[in-house]
């Protein structure tokens, strides 16, 4: 028997969230030239794809995506490592997952930043559930939902009808 699962956001109401966080990115760094979306690994990396997209439609930033990998199952484990070799010097980075669970996996994921002289570093999410063990806080996000510790979300960014579950 499968569990029940609820729709939390259809595609348009997702593709209206993504437009929303490009012009919320776009106003803090208007003054920039350049960001560096940096995907994790996933739908973190295709949400960061569909930001990138969004913004060169509604600015003039040089916008670059990378992708971070590591095993989200596993982040104690492996090399953490981005799937580009950038030259981060003065880099506005902009890190992006799908969803914040307890910020276990975005701790990680700064590993690649932490000896780089980054300009900026900042966060950016589809979906919030404030379940923080650690003390990350997005700067964008697309939807706070207040869930249960049982409770599971799914985001589907592969297809042509994106979708968020909570299951």
């Amino acid at each position: 028997m499968t569990e029940p699962m609820t729709l939390v956001l259809n595609h348009k109401q997702i593709q209206q969230k993504i437009t929303r966080m490009a012009y919320e990115i776009y106003e803090r760094n208007a003054s920039e030239e350049a960001i560096l979306l940096a995907g994790i690994r996933g739908m973190g990396s295709q949400l960061a794809h569909y930001l990138a997209e969004s913004l060169q439609n509604i600015s003039h930033l040089n916008v670059q995506v990378t992708e971070i990998l590591l095993d989200k199952e596993d982040v104690n484990r492996g090399k953490v490592k981005l799937s580009s070799d950038l030259d981060l010097t003065d880099q506005n980075v902009i890190i992006v997952d799908d969803v914040l669970n307890t910020g276990k996996t975005l701790v990680y994921a700064l590993k690649p930043f932490l000896d780089a002289p980054i300009k900026k570093m900042e966060v950016a999410v589809l979906v919030n559930r404030s379940h923080k063990l650690f003390p990350v806080t997005p700067d964008y996000t697309g939807l706070e939902l207040a869930t249960t510790l049982s409770e599971h979300i799914t985001v589907d960014l592969s297809k042509e009808n994106h979708s968020v579950h909570l299951h």
